[in-house]
């Protein structure tokens, strides 16, 4: 059972860490390169929604399976008087990453489209600060996210 949570974990990371990787440090610059053509932004946003799925579903298995595997170490999530110093680390560093994509996917993604069908010249501040704000914050997040990993290497080394 033990060996089946870690494998699912590790999966469900690993799907949604790449997943970022890959449209933050391959699709995102393509379409930046190509000057935002009306083909390669829809790619893009097509790419980015059709991933929202996977995410949401990498993230319920990660909140199934790490809880459970805290308690085969003998750590009770609902005590954080029995958090080590690693664990504490790794669960606020997951909360961030959880708030942050929550942000990105309810808040600042929906607006997207509609600001960036707008030319700049003509965005008003508000509108520009939600385009820029989506362009950084899924960068914010993957660095969050490789913080989570090395948090869990660490924590798999103690």
């Amino acid at each position: 059972m033990y060996f089946t949570l870690v494998v699912l974990h590790l999966l469900a990371a690993v799907t949604w860490i790449g997943g970022m990787i890959f449209l933050s440090l391959v699709l995102a610059p393509l379409v930046r390169g190509r000057k935002a053509a009306p083909e390669f932004m829809a790619l893009f946003r097509s790419a980015a929604l059709r991933f929202r799925p996977v995410v949401w579903m990498a993230i319920a298995v990660l909140l199934t399976t790490g809880p459970m595997l805290l308690a085969h170490r003998g750590v009770n999530v609902a005590d954080p008087g029995s958090w080590s110093g690693i664990v504490t680390v790794k669960l606020i560093l997951v909360s961030l990453l959880l708030f942050l994509t929550l942000l990105h996917d309810l808040v600042f993604g929906p607006q997207v489209s509609r600001v960036s069908a707008i030319p700049d010249s003509q965005r008003t501040p508000g509108e520009q600060v939600v385009f820029k704000t989506a362009r950084w914050l899924p960068r914010v997040s993957l660095l969050v996210a490789l913080a989570v990993v090395i948090a869990a290497t660490m924590l798999a080394r103690s």
